[in-house]
């Protein structure tokens, strides 16, 4: 039997935090033409059938109010609080169709948060700082990592992740961690940091995220974390702006910004895959 299929959605994958293809942090992007959400369950099929580590929802709000855009991020197995990545790839599919220009603000679970297109094509996304609490280090996490861990942060409940800094950029990029034992850490994932080695490689500092409890063994680029890279990192360094390179086999860089409660995280992306989702909700 023929199925007859409903009328299709755009549906993209965007890698940001990146300037060419197949390099940073893939998301999927769907842009909604409904006044409202559709049910949950059907967002979060859409999010395991993409099985990246986050797909971003957004649809149109109405004019004159606090935000233009209603957004919602889902990994493969749950909905987030808070994703700079997708973000980034909403705002980006937004430009390059024309949907929007300039500002664009998005009303989510962390509060209204504002993107700017930049003259050079990157885009700047205004969050809030992650608030940093030193913390002794999970036995679970000391053992899942297998390193020396100099520090731990906690990050607060929006990013919900346990900052860690190791001793030297080689320790991040050597990590191979038990993922299993991750698992069973409390909040979102772990955040593993250090100064970068080289000062003249054109990045202040590396990272990778690990976070197994909501889907993802590693994330490549994970915009939200630099929120809490960026207070961590400028109170070492000095400096409010920094770039951060993050990922182990894929990377990508973000430029950080601190501005007290706020921190500005600026990237590029580009639009890798631009199809039809044929099952409507």
């Amino acid at each position: 039997m023929r199925r007859t299929y409903a009328p299709a959605m755009r549906i993209r994958i965007i890698d940001a935090f990146s300037e060419r293809p197949f390099a940073g942090n893939p998301a999927g992007v769907v842009l909604l033409d409904s006044a409202a959400f559709p049910e949950d369950a059907w967002l979060q099929h859409v999010a395991a059938e993409v099985n990246l580590s986050e797909t971003a929802f957004a649809h149109p709000l109405p004019p004159g109010g606090d935000a233009d855009w209603a957004l919602r991020w889902l990994t493969p197995a749950t909905e987030v609080d808070m994703c700079g990545h997708a973000t980034l790839a909403t705002a980006h599919v937004l430009h390059t169709t024309g949907t929007a220009t300039g500002t664009v603000r998005f009303r989510t679970r962390s509060g209204v948060l504002i993107t700017t297109a930049d003259d050079d094509g990157s885009i700047t996304m205004d969050f809030p700082t992650a608030p940093l609490t030193p913390t002794d280090v999970p036995d679970t996490v000391a053992r899942a990592l297998g390193v020396e861990i100099r520090s731990a942060h906690d990050t607060g409940p929006h990013v919900g992740d346990l900052l860690v800094e190791l001793a030297d950029e080689k320790a991040v990029r050597d990590l191979a961690p038990d993922f299993a034992l991750l698992a069973g850490h409390g909040g979102r994932g772990v955040i593993a940091t250090a100064r970068a080695e080289d000062p003249a490689g054109g990045y202040d500092f590396v990272s990778r995220g690990f976070f197994p409890a909501v889907g993802i063994a590693e994330d490549p680029v994970t915009g939200s974390a630099h929120t809490a890279l960026a207070p961590f990192w400028s109170a070492r360094l000095g400096r409010a702006d920094l770039v951060g390179r993050q990922g182990g086999a894929r990377t990508g860089s973000v430029r950080t910004v601190l501005r007290g409660d706020r921190t500005l995280l600026t990237g590029s992306a580009v639009t890798v895959i631009d199809g039809e989702l044929l099952t409507a909700p």
